[in-house]
């Protein structure tokens, strides 16, 4: 099982997020084994909900049952997490990283809890419910590879949280379009309003100047916690600390060219080359040196940041 099992995590992964497939590469191999296993639970649970096939694809006809499924879900991570005999690859997967990794039950749980919140169609009226809701698809994978990454201090798991919830503003700003054709929508009810646009009618091109100032706010928005993520690498192993600053550089950039690109940032899927992937390599190894070798990085977050509820190991 076991070989099988790390074989189809890294397929997952390489068609999955080819930015997290290219910084994954630099973690050493205990880490990069972890850090592929929870990708692959992750993954399957965000496919399952959104009905999509490795993040593509999502189609809201092919949801089914939302409360079946996730049901479904819930029962096997507990069961995972409980250390049960399971067969299934991606909890075999999750299975394997809580006990290697000594992962709480609760962040899996916290995990599934944001894929709640689509099956239950929720509404999003501020900023803050929108970050509650990065926190519990994003923010608590970025706890949980923490954890891979042997950084527990609960200092640390805050800018790990604030990398998450980066990257998911990131991919809301990226994926308005395709979101909206979905059926979903993660912009507060606040911008909507001050803009006059409905949710039902996001996605229409004739919204696009509009679309271009929301994704502008979700990028602004997430650049604060990119820069407070940006602190925490200092703490992270010299491996660990360059893939993290990789994947940061790289998921910026995706943000920063939908903001660049305003109305035609839809009129294709936003992404980077290979050779900017590379380049990030490079760069994302400066920035890990650079925080690194920083004195005194200071452990307090700005109290204006979105604030997790629990804080302990």
């Amino acid at each position: 099982m076991s070989d099988t099992l790390q074989a189809h995590a890294r397929q997952t992964i390489a068609r999955g997020s080819k930015s997290f497939a290219a910084a994954s590469r630099v973690f050493d191999a205990r880490t990069r084994r972890g850090a592929t296993l929870l990708y692959l639970w992750c993954r399957h649970c965000d496919d399952v909900v959104d009905g999509q096939t490795l993040g593509h694809d999502q189609d809201a006809a092919r949801r089914g049952d939302g409360q079946q499924a996730l049901r479904r879900l819930r029962a096997y991570t507990a069961k995972a997490c409980s250390g049960a005999d399971i067969d299934e690859l991606p909890f075999a997967a999750l299975q394997e990283v809580v006990r290697e990794f000594q992962i709480p039950a609760r962040y899996p749980s916290e995990h599934l809890d944001g894929f709640a919140m689509d099956v239950q169609e929720q509404r999003y009226d501020t900023l803050q419910d929108t970050l509650r809701y990065c926190y519990h698809v994003a923010g608590v994978v970025g706890i949980m590879m923490s954890h891979v990454m042997g950084a527990k201090d609960p200092v640390v798991l805050d800018r790990a949280c604030d990398l998450g919830l980066a990257f998911q503003l990131t991919n809301i700003a990226r994926d308005l379009v395709e979101d909206a054709a979905a059926g979903r929508c993660y912009v507060p009810q606040q911008w909507l309003d001050e803009l006059g646009l409905e949710r039902a009618t996001l996605g229409d091109p004739a919204n696009r100047e509009g679309l271009a100032v929301i994704a502008a706010r979700l990028v602004d928005t997430a650049e604060t916690y990119y820069a407070s993520a940006r602190l925490g690498i200092a703490s992270l192993p010299p491996r660990s600390a360059w893939a993290v600053a990789t994947a940061h550089d790289v998921y910026r950039e995706i943000g920063l060219q939908v903001r660049a690109l305003g109305p035609r940032a839809w009129d294709q899927r936003v992404s980077t080359s290979t050779l900017q992937k590379l380049r990030m390599l490079a760069t994302g190894g400066a920035l890990a040196y650079r925080v690194r070798r920083a004195p005194d990085v200071p452990r307090s977050r700005s109290a204006e940041l979105w604030q997790r509820t629990s804080r302990a190991d």
